[in-house]
C-alpha cells in the first residue's frame, strides 16, 4: 500500500456511510485541513473518483490531487476532473497499452486504429475485430 511505503496517513472512503456504529464513511485517522491525494486502480469516466473527492472535501480534507494505475483516457474524464479543479495523473493508459501491444505484435495496424477509436465513443461504438 502506497501509504504504508511512504509512512503516511491512509483514509478509507465508503461508497456510503456505515448503518451501525458511528455512521463513517471516511475510515481512518485525518485532521481537518490536513492535505490528501486519491489513489485508484482504474479511471474511465472519472464520476466515482470525484464522488470520493467531494465525500472527503465534506469531511474537511483538503485533495490537492488524484492518480490512476490506468485510465482509458476518456475526455469525459479529463473534463470532469478540470470542472473540479483536481489535477489528475495515470501511471499508463489505454493508447499507450495500445501502442505498446501494436509494437510487440500482439495488436496490428488496423486492430490498432480500431481499438483507439473505441476509445473516442465506447457508448456508440459498433465495430468489431
Amino acid at each position: 500500500m502506497a501509504a504504508d511505503q511512504l509512512k503516511l496517513p491512509y483514509v478509507y472512503v465508503r461508497p456510503k456511510p456505515k448503518e451501525h456504529g458511528l455512521g463513517n464513511q471516511v475510515e481512518g485517522f485525518f485532521v481537518k485541513g490536513q492535505k490528501v491525494v486519491v489513489i485508484e486502480d482504474l479511471v474511465s469516466t472519472g464520476a466515482s473518483s470525484l464522488l470520493v473527492a467531494e465525500v472527503l472535501k465534506k469531511s474537511g480534507l483538503n485533495v490537492i490531487g488524484l492518480v490512476s494505475i490506468f485510465s482509458y483516457k476518456f475526455p469525459v474524464a479529463a473534463s470532469a476532473f478540470a470542472g473540479a479543479n483536481i489535477p489528475y495523473y495515470s501511471l499508463t493508459d489505454y493508447p499507450s497499452l495500445i501502442e505498446v501491444a501494436t509494437e510487440k505484435g500482439v495488436v496490428n495496424s488496423l486492430e490498432q486504429d480500431i481499438l483507439l477509436k473505441w476509445r473516442d465513443d465506447p457508448q456508440n461504438w459498433k465495430g468489431v475485430l
